[in-house]
């Protein structure tokens, strides 16, 4: 290969459809979410890296046509950049890692959302089909390039609509590399496909997409990597296996925000949380809110005991509440089957509204499962919590509502609870919780805020994280914390200067 130039892929005879690669892949990994604009569009952000595979069936070349099946909707690619193994790599380190990518290339990472739902995160007949994995047309040279400055590009019919580089990734090319070899063997040949950013949507029969990876400083380019969509035939069995289905959610995800989808803006809920709100409410920590609520005189608002079944998920939402009460046979027997208040509340709860469930801290049985988690996806609920534990618990995490509860437990409701009545006042880990309430968790827990004090307290939070973020970088510059944090008078008055000065 000639220093500063990207070459044609060597062609396999009568397998034009991997003429973008040097071999037929043994595997094919992809990254569900690593774009911190991806994440921001998703509202979640994973805390490391999860995978999927797809098929060595799946791939195509450039020039292909991918089929959408007839009675489906929501057929959307996803430019990536795809790393091809050249040295197999087992418990390899990150500094090493890059060492055993012999290749970069551009691909298309196609899913269709009509089969998501029942995937469950696996992505095996959304993303595997025939086709759905272009790649190529070129190969760039891996020691030509500075990973950490790759660029992606996509066109829809000749728009640009992703344009982002590798300095945006959540979880850099190398850990990436680094993390899979540690679970297993990267051989020669293998393909990573390493996620993608903000831009991905739906495209429909008729359309063309192109994507692009290039290395502006090395004069490096893939050349355009173009698939054509088509009209493909309805084959599909009710008999064999689940048909495809859509709702609303994954409208919004397929196509890349509610707008795009043609969905409208969600209403404010009853507790007035706007939009604006919301989203302040998504960008402030829970460590940060519950800072300021006591500061305001309110310690007693912390959800104890409950974490997030997905690390790296925030939620936001106001409170519409459940009670559980202790399991007593009689009462099962007249309050626990048929059209129960779970249920009924899992039947009406409401856009952006969280359910929280109060189970006393009893976490000997499920207080709900994947058929209930679906149902508040479905809805658009904007979360669940419980002090009770989560049956079918690894399924209701991939299914995309954020949950938060004690932990998994494989026994049925009726072993330990009796549901018994919804829209009142509730006692979830230790905290009250009013119908209403604004709920938010993270990683570090969940927190109650009352709905009128919602607005100047996530304000005072964020201005706190700025302070705190101006704090840490003179940390960093190696000032003793002695005076700066908290901040004496001649800290506080350097800290005013200088954001007068960011703000001037």
């Amino acid at each position: 290969m000639t220093s500063g130039e990207s070459v044609p892929s060597p062609a396999l005879p009568d397998e034009t459809r991997f003429s973008g690669l040097p071999s037929v892949p043994g595997k094919i990994i992809a990254v569900h979410l690593s774009y911190e604009s991806r994440a921001a569009q998703r509202g979640r952000r994973p805390g490391a890296p999860s995978y999927f595979f797809k098929p060595a069936s799946s791939v195509a070349a450039t020039g292909s046509v991918v089929e959408r099946p007839g009675g489906t909707e929501l057929l959307a690619f996803e430019g990536e950049i795809a790393l091809v193994i050249g040295a197999p790599a087992r418990r390899v380190s990150r500094e090493d890692a890059w060492s055993h990518v012999a290749w970069v290339t551009a691909a298309n990472d196609w899913g269709l959302y009509d089969l998501r739902g029942n995937d469950k995160g696996s992505n095996v007949r959304n993303k595997g089909r025939d086709g759905y994995t272009p790649l190529g047309p070129r190969l760039i040279d891996g020691r030509q390039v500075d990973p950490a400055a790759l660029r992606l590009r996509t066109w829809h019919n000749g728009k640009l609509v992703q344009d982002d580089t590798t300095a945006g990734l959540i979880f850099p090319l190398a850990q990436i590399v680094a993390d899979l070899s540690q679970h297993l063997t990267l051989e020669t040949g293998d393909v990573i496909l390493t996620g993608t950013p903000a831009g991905a949507s739906v495209a429909v029969p008729g359309d063309v997409v192109e994507v692009e990876v290039d290395a502006p400083a090395a004069g490096l380019s893939t050349g355009r990597l173009e698939t054509r969509v088509a009209d493909g035939p309805d084959t599909f069995d009710q008999a064999l296996g689940s048909l495809p289905s859509v709702d609303d959610r994954q409208r919004e995800e397929a196509w890349g925000s509610r707008e795009a989808a043609g969905l409208g803006p969600v209403e404010p809920d009853n507790a007035g949380l706007s939009p604006e709100l919301r989203a302040k409410l998504m960008e402030a920590p829970v460590a940060g809110l519950s800072g300021i609520l006591r500061k305001r005189g309110l310690d007693n608002v912390s959800i104890d005991g409950v974490h997030s079944l997905r690390p790296g998920t925030k939620m936001v939402g106001t409170a519409k509440t459940l009670r559980f009460v202790p399991n007593r046979e009689d009462l099962f027997r007249s309050h626990g089957g048929g059209y129960n208040a779970q249920k009924r509340v899992f039947d009406s709860v409401a856009p952006g509204e969280v359910i929280v469930i109060e189970a006393r801290g009893e976490r000997g049985s499920g207080t709900l499962g994947d058929v209930l988690a679906l149902r508040a996806k479905a809805r658009e609920a904007a979360g669940i919590v419980t002090d009770g534990g989560v049956r079918d618990s690894a399924a209701v995490a991939e299914i995309g509502v954020p949950v938060f509860g004690q932990g998994g437990h494989p026994a049925v409701l009726g072993r330990k609870h009796v549901p018994w009545e919804s829209d009142i006042a509730v006692a979830c880990g230790g905290a009250t919780v009013l119908p209403g309430d604004i709920i938010v968790g993270d990683d570090d827990g969940v927190i109650v805020i009352p709905a009128a004090m919602a607005e100047e307290v996530v304000d005072a939070a964020l201005a706190q994280e700025a302070e705190d973020a101006w704090v840490a970088e003179q940390v960093v510059a190696g000032h003793p914390v002695d005076g700066l944090f908290p901040m004496n008078a001649e800290w506080r008055a350097r800290y005013e200067e200088a954001r007068a000065h960011v703000d001037g």
